[in-house]
């Protein structure tokens, strides 16, 4: 393979999926693509959103080398080109064929992504590739050259070891024993629990209903705004709930706690997790806080779910994007992540500053905890208030 200059590489940009599925497969099978980038994870998304897709093929004598899953989204009148399911991703790579990656030169990188522009032209003002990992499990990105902002939200990650014991070793280990025995002991005091994992359709609309309805009253208790109350993005998790795994891979399964004795049959904590490879993406969670609340319960369901897939062979545990204490009791790696933001018009170029501006000044709010959780408070409150749609 020889790369070049820009000749050599041909841009493409579809407006449909499935005409790249077999590419797209192959492609997603490389460790170091996210699986937020797999086929399944973008179809359940844009089954359930309907936003038109723009997704860059790049190919080198008929064969590909990458693809971009992109779909355009418009705000306050710019049509943004972003990574599909982008709010939901916690990590995103794009998919590159490893030897792509190997050469790709930062001249090169430059050429493609002003090829790319081009090929957007007239159908996006901007193209904003979100929350990308410059450095991820020792290789430099192909695109790390760009111009770039850092996320205001960092990622947080476990390296799993050969077992439990040898992987709590790496944090308070005497500490972490002596609480997951309090809380089995606890749990006992109260009549037992099981840690399930969905299996049958209606294991899994049973729980996702519940994680729905907890959310929902865990934001409001804390005067958030609920990011999983909209339609679409219901059905998009129970999307990916459809797809059958693939051995231990899958776009989304859910662990839960399930009480026994005074208790029976209650859900005290339910998790969402997919694999890819080696890799596990906790996507979501919730607790009951009505239920046994001296045990913390999520916290259990952590040791369990880490416990569960370090047995089935898994090296890296992800707690995914945003700083939370919870996180950094278990998390040995912070992944920082960057944005890349390529400008297609004038329009473009004017969202994009913007974009910078803010980014800059979220990851400077978050960074004085007080003024963050008052801005959350008055996103909850807005969040609350019922649209006139006559107005709009």
């Amino acid at each position: 393979m020889t790369i070049g200059v820009a000749e050599d590489v041909k841009i493409e940009i579809f407006d449909r999926m499935e005409p790249l599925e077999s590419e797209w497969r192959r492609l997603q099978r490389d460790s170091f693509t996210s699986l937020h980038q797999g086929y399944d994870w973008c179809d359940a998304w844009a089954r359930s959103h309907g936003h038109p897709l723009a997704v860059v093929r790049g190919s080198i004598a008929g064969e590909t080398y990458f693809i971009l899953p992109l779909e355009i989204v418009t705000a306050r009148s710019v049509r943004i080109a972003r990574y599909i399911a982008g709010p939901f991703n916690n990590i995103n790579n794009g998919l590159f064929m490893p030897a792509f990656r190997d050469r790709c030169s930062p001249q090169v990188a430059r050429s493609v992504a002003h090829a790319i522009v081009r090929a957007l032209s007239g159908r996006a003002d901007l193209v904003w590739l979100q929350n990308m990992p410059f450095d991820w499990r020792g290789e430099r990105h192909p695109f790390a050259a760009l111009p770039s902002v850092e996320n205001q939200n960092h990622a947080f990650q476990l390296a799993l070891a050969a077992d439990m014991e040898a992987t709590i070793r790496q944090l308070n280990a005497k500490r972490r024993r002596k609480m997951y025995r309090n809380q089995c002991r606890k749990m006992e005091a109260h009549g037992g629990f099981e840690h399930v994992v969905a299996a049958t359709s209606a294991e899994k609309a049973t729980l996702i209903d519940l994680f729905f309805r907890q959310k929902a009253i865990r934001f409001e208790a804390q005067g958030l705004p609920n990011v999983f109350r909209p339609d679409e993005i219901q059905a998009f998790f129970r999307n990916l709930l459809q797809v059958a795994p693939n051995g231990c891979d899958t776009p989304l399964q859910l662990h839960a706690i399930r009480l026994n004795g005074e208790n029976e049959g209650k859900i005290a904590a339910i998790a969402g997790l997919s694999r890819k490879n080696d890799h596990v993406i906790c996507q979501f969670g919730s607790i009951d806080e009505r239920l046994v609340p001296d045990t913390s319960p999520g916290e259990l369901l952590f040791f369990l779910m880490i416990e569960k897939v370090i047995d089935e062979g898994a090296a890296i545990f992800d707690f995914g994007v945003g700083d939370q204490c919870y996180k950094r009791r278990w998390c040995t790696i912070e992944t920082v992540q960057r944005d890349v933001l390529l400008p297609i018009s004038g329009k473009g170029r004017i969202a994009a500053a913007g974009l910078q501006l803010v980014t800059r000044t979220k990851a400077a709010i978050k960074r004085h905890p007080g003024l963050y959780a008052f801005i959350q408070r008055f996103r909850a409150r807005a969040d609350r208030e019922p649209t006139n749609e006559a107005s709009e």
